[in-house]
């Protein structure tokens, strides 16, 4: 597959930096862009940004290096840099509130209590901003911060590599027919 010109010029996964987080729940957003750019482009970072960023097909691909709740920092320079409105950003992040393996796509709304989609709602100034959302499965409140930072048990590991697959598909639908098209296939 290969993502072609916008409606998307940036598609943006939300992680945590470093190696202690590099498998947890809430950098599925990491992992899912890391997958798309697999064999197709290559990651550099860029410090004036704090990010991480790869080309592939007219698209830009980000992996702010902030950490989650500062994602916004880097989107809104990234954006900022090349230009790039709200609606040309298409935002992949990790969500509690759906099921392991689940995925979501919308075009817009609140950030559901999600600190790194806070983060770039507030620092764009919308919340017309696309996203998908990888359902990581849930936690009581009191054990959110442990879950999220958490790393996937092993018998989570097929319906993580299934989420993974199935969100390089949507990113690429997405480009290649509209969010519409790949809301209806994926939701």
């Amino acid at each position: 597959m290969s993502l072609h010109t916008p409606p998307f010029r940036l598609v943006v996964g939300l992680g945590n930096p470093g190696l202690e987080y590099e498998r947890t729940r809430h950098n599925v957003g990491f992992m899912a862009l890391d997958r798309l750019a697999q064999g197709r482009a290559q990651w550099r970072r860029e410090r004036a940004w704090n990010a991480q960023v790869a080309k592939m097909d007219g698209v830009l691909l980000c992996k702010p290096l902030t950490f989650m709740n500062l994602s916004g920092v880097s989107v809104g320079a990234v954006a900022g840099f090349y230009h790039i409105p709200a609606s040309e950003i298409l935002v992949v992040l990790d969500d509690m509130s759906l099921p392991l393996g689940r995925l979501r796509l919308r075009p817009g709304g609140s950030s559901g209590g999600q600190k790194g989609l806070k983060s770039i709602v507030e620092r764009l100034g919308t919340q017309e901003v696309a996203r998908l959302r990888l359902g990581i499965g849930g936690a009581s409140p009191e054990g959110a911060v442990g879950h999220v930072l958490g790393q996937f048990r092993k018998d989570e590991i097929p319906a993580l590599e299934e989420m993974l697959e199935r969100a390089e598909e949507a990113i690429c639908v997405v480009q290649d027919k509209g969010l519409a098209a790949a809301m209806n296939a994926f939701n």
